[in-house]
């Protein structure tokens, strides 16, 4: 993945990076992010190779029987490893919560550390730098969350059918002009009950957000080739298609050519009559080559995105530590892992706002 940096970000923001990092090198078995603790540090893998690894409290029964199933020990599973020119301990800088994963060398390492503080504020003062950073960090993870998915096994996704959480809050991401430019550069479209928005395995022409019903994301079975999987949307036969997320009011599908993944793997399909705002690709694009503040709070917010499909998978899976999942009760006085902060509440409520502030914007127009 060294290709994503170099392609990312300009001379002036490497520079910035190696003026301010500060090169290390780590021995087979250090471990740089441990799952649960804090992260102070950026760190970009300059050779070597790392491993992501998730591990499950000895007291949650869900992670006790995963762990049988599969004939291992309860100690961690790895789900990804990486290569040179790979991000990690970015999570801090996209939300408030701290890592789900713990990463450690496989062998002897060089990596270039950026601390979190120094970082932060260059991010703020330099929006340019940031647009490019965040876009970097998204490509990255649209990557990592496909070494994920493919690491783990769809067999093993389909015994949990992890759901996508409720992701409105990411409209506090965006600026109220951020949204107007939306409405004005979208079209609001109605999606009757059973029709497919987009196929599994086709490109996808437009960003969608999804503004009123529900709908699912869903995958056919036996259908490993690309082209068979798209093609084969063309012919009236009946497929077994497995569920993987319910999406809701706020949920945003098709970012998928916006950190130059693969075509999405999912068929999303209404439900029940629904409404979304449908911007088209080119006109997205368009605005995050000319506008380098939306930029920036774009490709935040995908990376937001992302890492909370990647956390859904982990927690879904029975892994994560969830200190109160064998039914003891919870105690006040101490600070649990998935407890909202008021600060996390407040980004809830500004994003209800903005989003109803369209919906309005919307229907009136």
């Amino acid at each position: 993945m060294t290709e994503v940096l170099l392609k990312e970000l300009t001379n002036s923001d490497i520079d910035w990076i190696l003026a301010t990092g500060q090169r290390e090198e780590v021995t087979a078995g250090t471990i740089l992010i441990r799952q649960g603790a804090p992260v102070d540090a950026l760190y970009i893998l300059l050779d070597g190779a790392l491993t992501v690894s998730v591990a499950q409290a000895d007291d949650n029964p869900i992670g006790r029987a995963f762990a049988a199933l599969e004939g291992g020990e309860l100690s961690g599973r790895e789900i990804a490893r990486l290569t040179n020119g790979e991000v990690v301990g970015e999570v801090p800088f996209l939300a408030s919560y701290q890592s789900s994963t713990t990463v450690k060398a496989i062998r002897k390492s060089l990596v270039l550390m950026i601390p979190q503080q120094q970082l932060s504020k260059k991010m703020q003062e330099d929006v340019t730098f940031a647009a490019h950073l965040y876009r970097a960090i998204a490509v990255l993870l649209a990557h990592r969350l496909e070494q994920i998915v493919n690491q783990i096994g769809q067999s093993t996704i389909v015994l949990f059918q992890p759901q996508i959480r409720e992701i409105l809050f990411t409209f506090a991401e965006l600026n109220d002009s951020d949204i107007g430019w939306m409405i004005a550069a979208g079209n609001a479209i109605r999606i009757p009950a059973g029709a497919v928005l987009f196929h599994a395995g086709r490109p996808v022409d437009a960003l969608y957000i999804l503004l009123d019903g529900k709908m699912v994301a869903s995958s056919a079975e036996d259908m490993d080739n690309p082209l068979t999987r798209a093609f084969s949307n063309l012919e009236e036969t009946d497929r077994i298609e497995r569920e993987f997320a319910k999406l809701s009011r706020g949920d945003i599908v098709g970012e998928t050519p916006f950190v130059e993944a693969s075509p999405p793997a999912m068929t999303i399909r209404a439900v029940e009559d629904a409404i979304v705002l449908s911007i088209p690709r080119w006109r997205l694009a368009a605005k995050l080559l000319h506008d380098v503040g939306f930029a920036a709070r774009f490709y935040r917010v995908l990376a937001i995105l992302l890492t909370d499909k990647q956390q859904a998978i982990i927690n879904r899976l029975g892994y994560g530590r969830i200190t109160y999942s064998s039914g003891q009760s919870l105690d006040e006085r101490l600070t649990y892992e998935d407890e909202l902060s008021s600060g996390f509440l407040a980004q809830v409520t500004l994003a209800g706002t903005r989003f109803d502030w369209m919906l309005k914007q919307i229907r009136g127009s």
